[in-house]
């Protein structure tokens, strides 16, 4: 279990108030112990002086037994000490605790400290343990002079009982007052530490909330002393990062959304080849989710040139191929990958999708062969046949021959590029259309009395079979153009009796108009590409016919042109219809 900050207080507390009380328990002991032996030194010091000064007035100079030990015990206990009468040659002449006749067993007492040391005036003194008496005691000697003349040493000595008596009432009073101290001490500590732990755990959970995201926190501190300056710290703290995410958020939304907008697909890998980030239009391109962050490259994109593209990128060089993605929805995309300078070994890769691009190249090139292709045959004809004229000039019959075929070609090659500008001007931006309300019918009759000599010739009916009454929201000469388009390739291709009809449908807003005819018919197996430009059934036939193959290309552009969309339903040998609508007018 960890310890709080109440127990750590309390605990640190206990610890001064121990440390200081053993402290000053040796402090005043020692001084105690020191102070109190040294009164009794100097009082046994002035004991021993008067009884020095009493032993040398009786004569005899100590030899007498008897009568010193005898004073011994005078002495002693006159001084309330114990006194020993010491000869110069270390024997004892009378101890006040010991009896007359065990004095002769006494050691010789000249090699005591106290009695070896003793001199004049100040004496000597030692503190040691009484073997005879079983205590501490302390000794003091001093010389006992005869006029000038040391005749011997009167020693006293007190057990140091009242020392250690005072040093026990000082053990037990330290004692009490250590308690006393540890009491005040332990309610000293607990309140200031419950005080200082409600304040730093006040801290604590603000902390806590901050680093949850919370930074509208606020400490709020009182006081000028650390824990103060800390809440005021942690303020100061949660202000400067509310406002750098502020600003790391605005950076990220403009950053999210610059490539959320971005029809270029950003991919951006880290050192280990997993996905970082992958903007919404790379997304779309790979039909993949936001899941794929997260996930390595390869798992996701499985295109070795692009691994081979990430690696030299990687590796420190500037990379830019072209790339096929496989999957549900191809694409060819242009690819540059550069190496991240703030993560080495990271990768950002740009896609372009050129899918379109190369499809219209595509398609530029095929226009440009399919009109190269569509112009030489009658020019090679008419080569040909201005080459026959200048060899048959002769032959008026055979020259008309050649003449009409250089006509014929001539007005095919006029027709052409008759189409081939009108096609230039649908795609380009200068196609200016002039919406009106037109009567369908009457554009019908109109278009249908265009081409009536050439039904009537083909013995084919036109039949108008359009509303009278509706009304369409359309481009005169467009919707002419559109029309006639429709009526030339039926009449084309019907053959003598077929019938070639206009009718109308309204639907909501729009009007679908039907060119039906009872020709032959056109497999379902050229239906999806019969609007695209120099596409033919029967190209042999259609040239033939004069057919330049951009009719019904121009016929898709201009009903788009005009808001509408075109169709066709038809059957090998049941006849066609080509349907287109208009806005209701």
């Amino acid at each position: 279990m960890k310890a709080g900050i109440r127990l750590k207080l309390f605990l640190v507390s206990v610890a001064l108030v121990g440390i200081s009380l053993v402290t000053a328990e040796v402090y005043l002991a020692t001084q105690l112990d020191e102070q109190l032996t040294e009164r009794i030194r100097e009082d046994l010091l002035v004991r021993s002086r008067l009884i020095a000064d009493r032993v040398a007035a009786v004569p005899g100079e100590l030899r007498d037994e008897r009568i010193y030990d005898a004073l011994a015990d005078e002495l002693s206990r006159a001084a309330g000490v114990r006194v020993t009468l010491i000869r110069t040659d270390g024997t004892v002449a009378g101890d006040s605790e010991v009896e007359i006749g065990n004095l002769k067993a006494l050691e010789n007492h000249g090699a005591r400290p106290e009695v070896a040391n003793a001199v004049p005036v100040n004496g000597a003194s030692v503190i040691r343990y009484s073997a005879t008496l079983k205590q501490r005691m302390m000794y003091v000697a001093l010389p006992i002079l005869l006029k000038g003349s040391r005749i011997g040493t009167a020693r006293v000595a007190m057990p140091l009982t009242s020392v250690e008596k005072a040093l026990d009432r000082l053990h037990v009073t330290l004692a009490w007052a250590a308690l006393f101290a540890l009491a005040v001490a332990t309610l000293i500590s607990l309140t200031a530490a419950n005080v200082l732990s409600r304040r730093v755990r006040d801290l604590t959970e603000a902390a806590t909330r901050m680093a949850s995201g919370n930074l509208a926190t606020r400490t709020r501190p009182r006081g000028t002393d650390e824990i103060a300056a800390l809440g005021g710290a942690l303020d100061r703290l949660a202000e400067s990062l509310s406002s750098s995410l502020d600003t790391l958020r605005g950076e990220r939304d403009v950053l999210s959304g610059i490539l959320s907008s971005m029809h270029e697909g950003v991919l951006v890998v880290g050192t280990d080849r997993r996905i970082v980030m992958i903007n919404p239009a790379l997304r779309a391109m790979l039909l993949v989710g936001p899941e794929a962050i997260g996930k390595n490259v390869l798992h996701v994109v499985r295109n070795a040139a692009l691994n081979q593209l990430l690696e030299n990128a990687a590796a420190g060089s500037v990379e830019e191929v072209e790339l096929d993605l496989a999957g549900l929805k191809p694409r060819r995309v242009l690819a540059r990958a550069v190496t991240l300078n703030e993560a080495p070994g990271g990768v950002l890769t740009v896609f372009v999708d050129v899918t379109e691009l190369r499809r219209l190249e595509s398609v530029r090139r095929d226009f440009v062969a399919n009109a190269s292709h569509e112009l030489r045959s009658p020019l090679t004809t008419v080569r040909a046949a201005v080459e026959t004229l200048r060899a048959v000039k002769d032959d008026s019959a055979a020259s008309a021959r050649f003449v009409e075929l250089i006509d014929r070609n001539t007005e095919r090659i006029e027709n052409l590029v008759t189409d081939l500008l009108e096609i230039a001007r649908l795609e380009s931006s200068d196609l200016d259309l002039h919406f009106e309300s037109l009567n369908l019918s009457s554009t019908v009759n109109r278009v249908l009395a265009r081409f009536a000599a050439r039904a009537e010739l083909k013995r084919i009916a036109l039949v108008n079979g359009t509303s009278a009454s509706t009304e369409v929201k359309a481009d005169a000469r467009a919707l002419d153009h559109l029309l006639g388009n429709l009526v030339d390739n039926a009449l084309k291709y019907c053959p003598p009796g077929a019938t070639v009809s206009v009718s109308d449908q309204g639907e909501d807003s729009m009007v679908r108009v039907a060119v039906t005819d009872t020709g032959p018919g056109i497999s379902t197996a050229h239906l999806p590409r019969l609007f695209e430009r120099f596409y033919r059934v029967d190209a042999g036939r259609s040239r033939e016919l004069g057919g330049t193959g951009l009719g019904l290309s121009i016929v898709k552009h201009l009903t788009e042109a005009m808001g509408g969309t075109v169709a066709v339903e038809s059957q090998a040998g049941s006849g066609a219809t080509f349907t287109f609508s208009l806005q209701r007018s």
